[in-house]
């Protein structure tokens, strides 16, 4: 295939760093894919040769252009130009035979084994993680996970919907492995999977996908953001017409019982802030029965020393005043005074700002012989305020 030859020598020139603690080296995962030269052709050249060698070359495309997106430390040595070159070819190669979708039944099934091999078993009774390294090392699974991410995104409606049988399974893999780095491509193949299919097309694989985004959302805060908008999107999706459904139910609670751990941890409620209207819109009037955990959470996050969460708890709040009757609450009078609170806090400190402002440009023109005759105003100026 001519349009692996530039991308192998450019890859053989690339200086691979292996990372520290794993004895993967993706280069050498990389470089059979890859031949070196075109070799000349043979009439003993079939098609079944010929597609193990489209298959390879989009494998090799797919991990190349993971690296564009994402930095892991296996992917980091990859140059921005090889990785670019690889999304550029399989780009003209698809064109020409629509590869991704074609190839999708038999790279699947490869990828989800490659990424179980180091699954936990479940049956073990020593220290689960290491021994499923010690069974296959991690980084095989996680460049798999790359690859299965990368071939999921380059397919959108409506075609998507149709591989469902085939996606569903291998993205569940992902989310039920140890490693966040694999459970994260697979939580952003869940994204673009909700975005891309009806409801109907996941068929009996929703409450397996909802129990699934339930069971991570206990995970570390380098995915929280990922597991967020994955589990409102998949929610959202297969149980619009349902706002009493139990997993609505079970979702938010379990979210807010993650967020009242870590209340002051900034990145979890900004993500949590930025994701969760399509859910409180789902719910909508039921909201109610959750009110007595999600408000003494916003009333912490208004006076939070952040403008983005102050800013997005204000957003949800008006969401949820135009939802519910919040009016017949118990939360109204609180939340009247809280808002009291928070626009006098502004006030204060906008006019603090100006001042602090003014100081500056002063302190840099008081010795203009020009403002001599505006120095004795300003003094009773700054004393009444003193005085205020």
């Amino acid at each position: 295939m001519p349009l692996s030859e530039p991308i192998s020598e450019s890859l053989s020139k690339a200086q691979c760093t292996q990372p520290e603690g794993t004895n993967v080296s993706l280069k050498a995962l990389l470089e059979p894919l890859l031949p070196h030269k075109q070799p000349p052709p043979s009439p003993n050249f079939n098609d079944t040769q010929l597609h193990s060698s489209i298959r390879d070359f989009t494998f090799a495309c797919a991990l190349l252009s993971s690296s564009q997106s994402f930095i892991h430390d296996l992917l980091s040595w990859i140059p921005k130009h090889l990785s670019a070159a690889a999304d550029l070819a399989f780009l003209k190669l698809s064109k020409a035979y629509s590869m991704a979708y074609k190839l999708m039944p038999e790279v699947l099934p490869l990828l989800k084994n490659r990424i179980k091999e180091s699954s936990i078993d479940k049956s073990e009774d020593c220290d689960e993680v290491s021994a499923a390294s010690a069974r296959v090392p991690v980084g095989f699974a996680i460049a798999a996970a790359y690859q299965f991410r990368w071939f999921v995104t380059q397919i959108d409606y409506p075609h998507l919907g149709k591989l469902s049988a085939l996606v569903i399974p291998c993205a569940l893999t992902a989310l039920d492995h140890w490693s966040p780095e694999i459970k994260g491509q697979g939580m952003l193949s869940f994204i673009h999977i909700a975005k891309n299919v009806y409801a109907a097309e996941l068929g009996w694989y929703q409450d397996v996908i909802l129990d699934a985004c339930c069971q991570n959302i206990a995970s570390s805060d380098e995915i929280w953001h990922l597991v967020v908008e994955m589990s409102v999107l998949i929610v959202t999706c297969t149980q619009q017409s349902n706002p009493r459904s139990a997993w609505f139910d079970r979702m938010l609670k379990e979210m807010l019982s993650h967020l009242e751990r870590q209340p002051r941890n900034k990145e979890r409620r900004v993500a949590w802030l930025r994701h969760i209207e399509p859910l409180f819109n789902g719910v909508g009037l039921v909201l109610l029965a959750h009110f007595r955990r999600i408000f003494p959470l916003f009333f912490q996050w208004m006076h939070a020393d952040d403008d983005e969460t102050v800013l997005l708890v204000l957003k949800q709040i008006e969401t949820i005043i135009k939802l519910t009757w919040i009016r017949n609450t118990q939360y109204v009078e609180r939340l009247v005074d809280e808002t009291c609170c928070f626009v006098q806090g502004s006030s204060i400190e906008k006019v603090s700002c100006k001042g602090m402002q003014f100081e500056t440009v002063w302190d840099k023109h008081r010795d203009d012989p020009n403002l001599a005759s505006i120095v004795p105003s300003l003094g009773e100026t700054k004393t009444t305020m003193v005085a205020q």
